[in-house]
């Protein structure tokens, strides 16, 4: 006989903003969600003051006891998560391994919501990674946890095209709206008795989503402009493209690629009005359009040719 629907017991575990949606997911499933997991608190902004992760805040403002162990590979730790009887552990970008011991606690094992389509881009920045490389769609998986990194069966999935407006901030939005729904649609199922079809991955096409690194974010006018507009994409909002327009360092913000024939020098500036500055590129130019100065805050391209009135003389 099926549990009944206040009868599954959740542990969550989670650490981002990216998660708190699935959060409340599982709370508003009708299943108990009787404790949460989330990373040590860290330091944060200018003061480095210690500042509990935005799922933590979430789990307190709804009463809910929370865990927050350096390492899950401790007896201790498993002790403690096993005394909570979970039937169920969901993982939403925690940033803690589980190992497989812990793995095999909850009842039905573990789920983990993963920012995209599986085996494409496993790993911890599959949303940037997807704008870098100029995919055409993104989505996110329900998938059955194992002992590999992002290999288990996928259960449910959401599909969503990457457009050229979309950012590494508004794909995260969306796909974290979306986790949230693929994983409220994977609760009612298991709730209702259903089980769950666990589709394995395809043994092709499969990529790692490495960290970013700042390092990254340093444009190279040799390349083909379109790779830098995925670039800029890809890092707003962290961490930031950065290049030279006329010898001035500048964070770009945004930018787009125009397919336009020339035979200046790559990082070269080719014209600069009220539409944005244009910079030849390693094939086509790159349009900037919104920037930042050292010290500065986010500008349009027309306020900063107001600062830099030499460069409107350049056609």
């Amino acid at each position: 006989m099926s549990k009944g629907r206040s009868d599954l017991r959740i542990v969550f575990a989670g650490t981002p903003e990216f998660s708190v949606p699935c959060l409340e997911a599982c709370r508003a499933s009708g299943a108990e969600v009787v404790a949460v997991y989330t990373q040590p608190d860290r330091p944060a902004g200018r003061g480095r003051k210690l500042t509990p992760s935005p799922v933590k805040q979430a789990a307190l403002a709804a009463g809910i006891a929370v865990e927050q162990p350096e390492s899950l590979k401790t007896q201790e730790a498993r002790d403690t998560l096993a005394a909570y009887q979970p039937d169920l552990m969901v993982v939403v970008a925690y940033g803690l391994i589980l190992p497989r011991k812990v793995l095999a606690i909850p009842r039905l094992g573990c789920w983990n919501v993963h920012a995209s389509l599986l085996p494409r881009w496993r790993g911890a920045a599959p949303i940037q990674r997807a704008i870098l490389a100029g995919d055409a769609e993104s989505g996110v998986d329900l998938m059955q946890m194992e002992a590999g990194l992002d290999t288990g069966p996928v259960l449910l999935e959401r599909r969503t095209p990457i457009s050229r407006e979309d950012t590494g901030g508004s794909l995260h939005d969306r796909l974290s709206a979306l986790g949230a729904d693929v994983l409220a649609e994977g609760l009612r199922r298991i709730m209702a008795g259903h089980v769950l079809t666990a589709t394995p991955q395809p043994e092709e096409g499969v990529n790692y989503a490495h960290k970013l690194d700042k390092a990254e974010a340093k444009l190279d006018f040799q390349r083909p402009a379109i790779e830098l507009e995925h670039q800029v994409r890809a890092f707003d909002p962290w961490p930031v493209a950065e290049g030279d327009i006329a010898g001035e360092p500048l964070r770009i913000w945004a930018a787009q690629a125009i397919e336009r024939e020339h035979h200046a020098a790559p990082g070269s500036v080719l014209s600069a009005g009220r539409d944005g500055i244009e910079i030849a590129c390693g094939i086509g130019t790159l349009r900037v359009t919104a920037l930042q100065r050292a010290g500065g805050k986010r500008i349009g391209a027309a306020d900063y040719l107001n600062a830099r009135p030499d460069l409107r003389n350049v056609r």
